[in-house]
This record gives structure tokens, C-alpha cells and sequence, in this order.
């Protein structure tokens, strides 16, 4: 029986792979390597002012929307959402910035009286409309009546959906979606409260639309 290997099963001598001409898995990376930093440095030093160029020449518009009861113009870039727009140009922080893809309800607030995710909504597009955000709701220290229930029902925990929660109540009963838990539970279905207050939350729009 012949133990002869055929030859491209026979294992290259030591030090083979260091003077064979073909490249190495070391040379390859390191080459390769190499060449994608310069590639990066190039592309970082020829489009650096490009890039600056282009930011400092984003489209801007101006718009005028009644906030809480308040004529308010700005000029924003026109990528800016209207939860930006209130937290960052109007300092209305109420509103929160929880996952900001429009899945968590935290940045829920009304707009010509319709439940809206601001983090998804572009400002430009609100030119005099009418938006209401948590901080709009009371009437100087008397609290709105679903703010007072959430108190009343200890319908919350950290506190940070709570805004959300409460603008989405307010619609929800505007909406008149409050013919039982269940009809709430639906309704309200896109404000997500980590705490696990759920319970007590549809309990406070029942007590609130009951009185309504």
C-alpha cells in the first residue's frame, strides 16, 4: 500500500508561506488594512468641507403654530419633529423622548385635537395648527381632571411615560373610545409604561371620562 500523498494534499515546508510570492493571511490584512485607512483619510480630507458645506446650507423654513394657547414662530431646520421642536426651541420638556421611532407613546401630544407621536412628526408641516402638550393642560394651579386622577390613582411610577399617558388619555376621551376597559386598553394601546401601571392608568381615564 503506497503512503504517497498527492501533491496538492502534501503540506508546504516551514517557512514556506513566507517566501512563497502569493500573499498570507498576515500580509492580506495588513495590506488590507493599510489601504482602507488611506482610503477613510482620503475620503474624511476630501469631503470634509464638502460635508461642512452641506450642513451649513441645510434647508430651513419658518412656521408659525399656536402652542398651548400661544402664538409661536421659529425658523427650524426642516428635518427638525415637533417633539425636538418643543424640547429644544420652545423648552416645553413635557413632552419625552423615549424611543423616538414613534413605538413607546412618551412624546404624545395633540394636534388640532388628534393624538400624535411628535417624534415622528415633521414641524414644517405645522404651519397653524394647533398643538397641546402636558404643560398646556391645567388652568394656572387647578389641575386638568385626568392629571388629578392619575394623582388620585397612583397611576404611575418613575414617571416617565406619564406625560405621554396623559395627553393619550385626554385624546382617548375626546375620542370618545371609553365605553369599557377594554374599548381604553385598545385605545391607548401605544403608550408603553415599563412600570407595568397599566391598571391604574385605565382606571384614571374611567374615573375621568365618568365625570366628564
Amino acid at each position: 500500500m503506497s503512503l504517497d500523498l498527492p501533491e496538492s494534499a502534501v503540506p508546504p515546508p516551514a517557512g514556506a508561506d513566507e517566501s512563497s510570492s502569493a500573499p498570507t493571511r498576515r500580509t492580506f490584512i495588513a495590506t488590507s488594512t493599510a489601504v482602507g485607512g488611506a482610503v477613510v483619510a482620503g475620503g474624511t480630507f476630501l469631503a470634509g468641507p464638502q460635508e461642512a458645506s452641506a450642513a451649513a446650507a441645510s434647508p430651513s423654513s419658518r412656521v408659525s403654530l399656536t402652542v398651548n394657547g400661544t402664538r409661536r414662530t421659529v425658523t427650524v431646520d426642516n428635518r427638525t419633529s415637533l417633539l425636538d421642536l418643543l424640547r429644544e426651541h420652545l423648552d416645553l420638556t413635557g413632552s419625552k423622548k423615549g424611543c423616538n421611532a414613534g413605538a413607546c407613546g412618551a412624546c404624545t401630544v395633540l394636534v388640532d385635537g388628534r393624538r400624535v407621536n411628535s417624534c415622528l412628526t415633521l414641524a414644517v408641516r405645522l404651519e397653524g395648527a394647533q398643538v397641546t402638550t402636558v404643560e398646556g393642560l391645567a388652568k394656572g394651579d387647578r389641575l386638568h381632571p385626568l392629571q388629578q386622577a392619575f394623582i388620585d390613582e397612583d397611576a404611575f411610577q418613575c414617571g416617565y411615560c406619564t406625560p405621554g399617558q396623559i395627553m393619550s388619555g385626554v385624546g382617548c376621551i375626546q375620542e370618545g373610545h371609553t365605553g369599557s376597559a377594554e374599548e381604553i386598553r385598545e385605545s391607548m394601546s401605544g403608550n408603553i409604561c415599563r412600570c407595568g401601571c397599566y391598571v391604574k392608568i385605565v382606571r384614571a381615564v374611567e374615573q375621568t371620562a365618568a365625570r366628564k
